[in-house]
């Protein structure tokens, strides 16, 4: 994936637990599960937004473009 995602970093950075993130942020713990281990194929700007806001963080914390552009599969 051309996007990397250091979710797992900030929040061991800020002392926060993936399932505290969770009610703060309002989703699923498998739905955080699935952005931590990189396999999301999107999410919501209002998402990300909230992730940033309760981990004081920038978005480029959390998300880093490896620079190798990645072609969608046609499926």
């Amino acid at each position: 994936m051309a996007i990397r995602v250091y979710l797992e970093d900030v929040l061991k950075e800020r002392g926060m637990t993936s399932k505290e993130l969770c009610g703060l942020v309002g989703i699923t713990e498998a739905n955080l599960s699935i952005l931590r281990s990189g396999k999301a194929k999107g999410i919501r700007f209002g998402t990300i937004n909230r992730i940033c806001y309760y981990l004081q963080c920038d978005v480029g914390d959390i998300l880093k473009f490896d620079g190798i552009l990645e072609e969608e599969d046609d499926e």
